[in-house]
């Protein structure tokens, strides 16, 4: 059975007391943390950009195939593991929220770039290859800066790191990242935060438009455009995905993790995950389970 699923800290897996920058290869870094194969996750922003290698690897329980000149970005929290074919390598950033943040004095300046917002297909590009041959030298820069510490090093790794997130960025994958936000915009970012928060408490559509100040068919009509769902959806796909989080650790009943997520009894949450999943809570633990024991 797999224990209560781990959090690592940067501290955790760096040789040196450090918990704000690990900076690596990719082959040596596997090598060291081969418990990182295994579920697990991060109290750290993260970002791997891969140079050889095959297989998968699973953020949030959604599975991406391994592909040279692919990066992907994870944001504290999210679940993780590896399952790579044959040799793979690349680079590997771990850094923490205040990093970046002491540096630009800017609130929220991480969540401006899309792949940092825990959208999945915001979050996991194939680079085209202008971009990849134009972000792979920032890399082995990095890894210098990273070797070789001198006055102002860590600024020297800010502002590479930066370099890497603007040209990712202005690739316009999702077109709500490009150019100055509108006013819809805006409010979905903020009733996508606000859902963050309160997930497990406020459940219906209705009562977010109020904490935004809003009709609740505005909100609706906001979602509908911009994201193509419902207010609704988003909630409910939130919600969701604590509970299959929780549900990789053993240790929580269901009846526990229902309770958790405030719904009314334990049924009520079965239903609610198998209309969305088609399998029952039971059903999706042992299957994590299962492939966890592969």
């Amino acid at each position: 059975m797999i224990q209560n699923i781990p959090l690592y800290d940067i501290c955790s897996l760096s040789d040196i007391n450090q918990d704000d920058i690990l900076i690596s290869r990719f082959a040596p870094y596997l090598d060291t943390h081969k418990n990182l194969f295994a579920t697990h996750r991060h109290s750290f922003y993260h970002l791997v950009l891969f140079t050889d290698g095959t297989g998968t690897h699973t953020i949030d329980f959604e599975n991406f195939e391994v592909k040279p000149g692919q990066i992907y970005f994870m944001i504290p929290g999210q679940v993780h593991s590896w399952s790579f074919e044959d040799f793979t390598d690349g680079y590997i950033i771990n850094f923490s929220a205040s990093f970046i943040q002491s540096f630009i004095l800017q609130h929220g300046y991480l969540d401006s770039f899309s792949f940092f917002s825990g959208n999945l297909a915001d979050a996991v590009i194939n680079l085209p290859l202008e971009t990849y041959a134009a972000i792979r030298p920032l890399f082995e820069t990095i890894l210098a800066e990273a070797a070789r510490p001198t006055a102002q090093t860590g600024d020297m790794i800010r502002l590479l790191m930066l370099q890497i997130f603007i040209r990712v960025n202005r690739l316009g994958i999702n077109p709500i990242s490009t150019g100055n936000p509108t006013y819809n915009q805006t409010l979905l970012k903020s009733f996508k935060n606000l859902i963050e928060h309160h997930y497990a408490d406020v459940k219906l559509p209705k009562d977010y438009a109020a904490l935004l100040y809003i009709p609740p068919n505005h909100l609706n009509a906001v979602c509908k455009d911009i994201m193509g769902v419902s207010a609704g959806e988003l909630i409910r796909n939130r919600v969701l995905l604590e509970a299959k989080r929780m549900l990789t650790n053993p240790q929580l009943s269901i009846n526990e993790i229902s309770i958790k997520l405030n719904f009314s009894d334990n049924s009520y949450f079965t239903k609610f995950f198998k209309k969305l999943e088609n399998i029952t809570p039971e059903e999706f633990r042992k299957k994590i389970i299962h492939n966890h024991g592969k």
